[in-house]
């Protein structure tokens, strides 16, 4: 597996954790050559890509006039941008391999119309990548190539935190999904039979109302 993050501090110890089994390289997924230099990395070193997951996220919380353009560029960049280089870059690479393959992307309810207040230009980067999506499965499908969604709430993270929804409890505490709930889900979609393809699976956790 390959794994990117924009600082390569930060996957410095899944580096060490999973020495062998996992290559990380650092770069930002707003520039279509990061996305580029991952799947050669990925064929390079295990000869073949079978799945992307985009996961790379960026969220200010606030009121439309608090929310700067850099930030507003960023949002757009990572959340929207990010994923459609990332597709594309790992189309390019099953169509070259001739076998089909998955893109998974990791969105938010936020998309789906389940976001709270003070979210409206992350929310619609989160909808942008839903819409993406369903339009790419059309696009793809008949290559035998699957697009999935998968939309969590409020996950058990410093993002979900940085809403103040958690208040002065640490995130790991909090009773919302977990990110090895999210982890698991994706292996759900990539394990199951060829013939089936999941479109979108909104996760919520028994303690949030939505």
């Amino acid at each position: 597996m390959v794994a990117g993050d924009l600082r390569a501090d930060a996957v410095d110890g899944l580096a060490s954790e999973w020495a062998g089994r996992v290559l990380c390289c650092a770069g930002d997924v707003g520039d279509p050559g990061t996305a580029e230099m991952l799947v050669a990395a990925a064929v390079k070193t295990w000869g073949r890509l079978d799945a992307v997951v985009a996961n790379a996220g960026v969220g200010y919380f606030g009121g439309l006039e608090d929310t700067s353009p850099e930030q507003i560029g960023r949002m757009t960049s990572t959340n929207f941008l990010g994923t459609v280089w990332l597709a594309r870059s790992a189309l390019r690479q099953f169509r070259t391999d001739g076998h089909p393959g998955d893109v998974v992307i990791v969105a938010s309810v936020a998309g789906l119309g389940g976001g709270g207040a003070e979210e409206a230009v992350y929310a619609a980067t989160k909808a942008a990548q839903v819409q993406f999506a369903t339009s790419l499965a059309r696009e793809v499908r008949s290559e035998g190539i699957r697009v999935s969604v998968i939309a969590p709430a409020a996950v058990n993270t410093h993002f979900a935190a940085a809403t103040g929804r958690f208040g002065g409890q640490p995130p790991e505490e909090a009773e919302f999904i977990e990110p090895t709930d999210i982890g698991d889900a994706v292996v759900t979609v990539l394990q199951q039979p060829r013939r089936i393809r999941t479109a979108l699976w909104s996760i919520w956790s028994l303690a949030e109302a939505h």
